[in-house]
């Protein structure tokens, strides 16, 4: 399977100058170890999903802009593809899970996308079908090239932002994200950046993958047990062959650590965040994930989205 490369990351975040925010990088909570954040929150759709999505529609032909597209999601790229399709004057429909945050589904509506709830178990089938019978455009939230490298520009730019990072943690849904910064520090400088990934215990699928060689994937029902909303998806064959050869090591915690990491974000960086973009830094915290006494600046901790519900955060944070 042919992976992307960093020239693929270099042409989407070429692509992607004045249309996604250079989120910068901030300190890490006050008390704990020493590490820095790279806040995917500040997007203007509140998440990372925003480069990837506009990347695939930056790359659409005439035909395909006429049409429209289509995705499924969970929330963030669903909002990420209403977002840059409106922008660009394209339709867009997006295939929501049933269950999915009331505050994903609504955000989508408001930027002027159709939304489709299905259950869960059919969300990629009932894409596929829209696909065909409404010749859409599939743009879908990890499992694409498009997609992967404009996750990228995440490593991307913190490679440039800070010259001494030795360590990205990321976190591992669809795996997209994770493909696109390990492809970055992989291609750009290799052996000397490790890139590791953090999944709930509760939806570790990615763990399980990794660590027996083959491709496992895990039901909804199973998935659906974590806090981290944008962690229920499994990987995809691409993000798999990614992850495989380029990931350095990949770690989970447990809904308590996620559920902590989301109170000490708000709290000691004032920083909101969803649980799922609250597991890296969770990972840190944890212990699960070494930092360097006195080096924030070494390690980079990606805060990959703060679409949370306001009942879940108040009482996490409360």
């Amino acid at each position: 399977m042919e992976l992307i490369t960093a020239d693929d990351v270099r042409a989407a975040e070429t692509r992607l100058q004045g249309l996604v925010v250079r989120t910068p990088l901030t300190a890490g909570p006050p008390d704990g170890p020493p590490f820095l954040l790279k806040p995917e929150s500040l997007q203007p759709t509140g998440a990372f999903k925003l480069r990837g999505a506009t990347n695939a529609v930056a790359l659409l032909n005439p035909a395909q802009r006429a049409n429209g597209v289509v995705t499924h999601s969970s929330g963030n790229h669903g909002q990420a593809l209403a977002h840059a399709a409106a922008r660009a004057g394209v339709p867009c429909t997006v295939v929501v899970p049933e269950g999915a945050p009331k505050v994903k589904a609504d955000r989508i509506r408001a930027l002027g996308a159709r939304v489709v709830p299905v259950p869960p178990a059919r969300r990629e089938e009932a894409a596929r079908e829209l696909q065909e019978t409404e010749r859409l455009a599939l743009v879908p939230p990890f499992d694409d090239p498009r997609v992967i490298a404009g996750q990228g520009t995440v490593g991307l730019e913190i490679l440039e932002q800070s010259p001494e990072v030795t360590t990205i943690v990321v976190p591992v849904g669809g795996g997209g994200l994770a493909s696109g910064v390990a492809t970055a520090a992989w291609t750009v400088h290799p052996r000397r950046v490790r890139v590791v990934g953090v999944e709930p215990e509760l939806a570790a699928d990615a763990a399980e993958s990794l660590r027996t060689g083959r491709l496992v994937t895990w039901t909804p029902e199973r998935t659906h047990r974590t806090l981290a909303d944008g962690t229920r998806v499994c990987l995809s064959e691409l993000t798999f062959a990614h992850l495989r050869a380029r990931l350095d090591e990949i770690v989970t915690v447990t809904e308590e650590e996620i559920a902590r990491a989301v109170a000490v974000l708000a709290h000691g960086a004032r920083l909101v965040a969803e649980p799922s973009g609250a597991l890296a830094a969770a990972a840190i915290l944890a212990g699960r994930v070494a930092t360097v006494p006195g080096r924030p600046e070494e390690t980079v901790a990606v805060v990959s989205g703060g679409n949370v519900d306001p009942a879940l955060f108040a009482r996490l944070v409360g």
